[in-house]
């Protein structure tokens, strides 16, 4: 069976660049408006949010790092690079609140879920199920 190629919007590299980029810019961000997400409380929620998006960034990042570095097979684990990639999200939402940190958690997983899913539909082998076969009489 032939694999259809898979065509990227952009090479590794630029997609470090770019999920590197907006990172600090995320996190900047969040920095910089760190009162206004604190002073209510749905702001805290989207605080939250925000932080998650900094993880499916970081992630995406450190990603292809590695892909750049170990070649096309590697594949990101969950220990050590999502794990780090977590850590690093909680911290940035828990230097704007504690409520961010649990949001952040909550909305990181709910990604970090449906991130597999997909990987798993684009990437995934494909397996075929096998159908028992019934045991054939003997006669007497």
């Amino acid at each position: 069976m032939l694999q259809k190629e898979s065509k990227m919007a952009v090479s590794s590299s630029m997609s470090l660049a770019l999920s590197g980029t907006l990172t600090v810019v995320l996190f900047a961000g969040m920095q910089m408006f760190r009162q206004q997400l604190a002073s209510v409380e749905y702001l805290t929620v989207v605080g939250g949010l925000l932080g998650s998006f900094l993880f499916i960034l970081l992630l995406t990042a450190v990603g292809n790092f590695e892909t750049l570095t170990f070649g096309k097979g590697f594949q990101a684990q969950i220990f050590p690079e999502v794990i780090m990639c977590l850590l690093v999200a909680l911290f940035a939402s828990g230097l704007i609140h504690r409520v961010c940190v649990t949001t952040c958690f909550i909305f990181s997983l709910v990604a970090l879920y449906y991130i597999n899913h997909i990987s798993q539909k684009k990437y995934g082998g494909t397996t075929t199920p096998t159908t028992p076969v019934a045991p054939s009489k003997k006669k007497r």
